[in-house]
């Protein structure tokens, strides 16, 4: 640029000692005019060319990097595919767990956490593609504004060419002054004929901008709805296996040559529930203890009523007492209330304390054991989630878990018990009916 500039000026300076001379004034006015116009256009055509070229290196960085953008999409689409549970795997699998109803719900139970995380997984994925949808619309909308000005400015400048006229070489040695008006002129209209180039190179970038806007856009879209495409296909997985499991538990229990058998495994898995609750209380006396001696304060119950602990339920499905189970057919003491559920609905902590478990078994499913102080404790079974953990200090009504059929269980719903001093008693007593 500062070469050019110099050689034009050197041109300016011969040329005006030339036209000084005495001959001719009205043609030295109107050459040494036109000297300056080429002047002020070649430096004009050369900073327009250098704008052009800068934004048209930014809009090549721009196509680059959407392109990469909508390479990942497509892989991003397929993994959804590559990702989805395999039912007929997965049932296959447990079919060798059947002969023990333990190691078979264990196993059931662990599939349906896996998929439940996959859904929870997918859902948050739906929030974050509707996001990006927003921002690729708003991009979209930017780029179609910027095509629009640069079809705006090819049409002035293709008007400015048809009314103006491009010179030929022939026409711009007759109506030079000078040879190096000449050289002006033809430099002029090279770096002219550069910048039109330029536009519409610049135009055609613009374009094609925004057709990858509208392709990502639209690949989005796609993706978001083969994600919920996906949410409802693992849910159904969920449902198909969570009736799997009820249907295989009743078969179990009920089939006449298990029924000896079904009976002992329940009586063992009982007496396992009951010493797992026996170690925690032991746990918490002797942290009690301690508490004592440092003088530190101790978690104590103050008398009043349970918050309900759930939302909403559907029906009382077995009290507190003695029964006859209902798929053994014999009798046996049921250590709580069972309250019938829809899957999700929120676990409610019926008083103050401090969570003393938030675990998996294989009868009580998920389940929280919540510290009230002086001896009582509230525990909630079969959650198809825990909003909690050991140690956790939490109000009366604060959402600790959600209703699941988690365990050994054949229905979605809150197994609710209540201990005292290291026995069970009646819920019914802290709760109103």
């Amino acid at each position: 640029m500062k070469k050019l500039f110099t050689g034009i000026t050197e041109k300016f300076i011969r040329t005006f000692h030339d036209i000084c001379r005495p001959e001719g004034k009205r043609i030295r006015v109107l050459s040494l005019w036109c000297l300056v116009m080429s002047l002020v256009l070649c430096l004009g055509a050369d900073n327009m060319a250098v704008s052009a070229s800068s934004a048209s290196a930014v809009t090549s960085d721009s196509i680059k990097e959407k392109e990469k953008q909508i390479s990942q999409k497509k892989k991003e689409k397929q993994s959804l595919k590559d990702g989805l549970s395999n039912l007929q795997d997965i049932k296959k699998s447990l079919e060798a767990q059947k002969e023990n109803l333990k190691n078979y719900v264990e196993a059931l139970d662990s599939s349906l956490r896996e998929i439940e995380q996959k859904i929870a997984g997918l859902k948050r994925e739906i929030e974050a593609r509707e996001d990006e949808i927003h921002v690729t619309e708003a991009e979209l909308e930017a780029a179609r504004e910027k095509e629009e000005d640069q079809r705006v400015s090819m049409g002035v400048r293709i008007r400015l060419v048809y009314e103006t006229g491009t010179p030929s070489i022939l026409d711009m040695m007759l109506k030079s002054e000078s040879f190096g008006s000449f050289l002006n002129k033809m430099d002029y209209a090279e770096k002219m004929a550069a910048y039109d180039r330029q536009m519409w190179e610049d135009y055609k970038a613009a374009r094609e901008y925004v057709q990858l806007c509208l392709d990502e856009l639209e690949l989005e879209k796609e993706i978001l709805d083969e994600t919920k495409a996906s949410v409802e296909i693992e849910q159904k997985n969920l449902e198909e296996l969570i009736e799997q499991k009820r249907s295989d538990i009743i078969s179990y229990e009920t089939d006449i040559n298990n029924k000896e058998k079904a009976i002992r495994e329940f009586e063992e898995e009982i007496r396992a529930q009951e010493s797992e609750i026996k170690l925690l209380e032991a746990a918490v006396a002797e942290e009690k203890k301690k508490l004592l001696e440092e003088s530190r304060k101790v978690i104590t119950y103050d008398g009043g009523m349970f918050k309900f602990p759930l939302a909403t339920y559907t029906r009382v499905s077995d009290d507190y007492g003695n029964r006859i189970h209902p798929t053994l057919g014999v009798q046996q003491f049921h250590n709580g209330v069972d309250f019938a559920s829809p899957k999700g609905t929120a676990i409610y902590a019926a008083y103050d304390g401090e969570v003393v478990a938030a675990s998996y078994s294989a009868t009580m499913g998920n389940y929280v054991m919540i510290n009230h102080g002086d001896g009582l404790y509230t525990i909630y079974m079969h959650a198809s989630a825990l909003y909690v953990k050991k140690g956790d200090a939490v109000a009366k009504g604060a959402t600790i878990a959600a209703v699941g059929s988690t365990g050994r269980s054949t229905g979605n719903h809150l197994h609710f018990s209540v201990r005292l001093n290291g026995s069970y008693v009646s819920p019914w007593g802290y709760l109103k009916k």
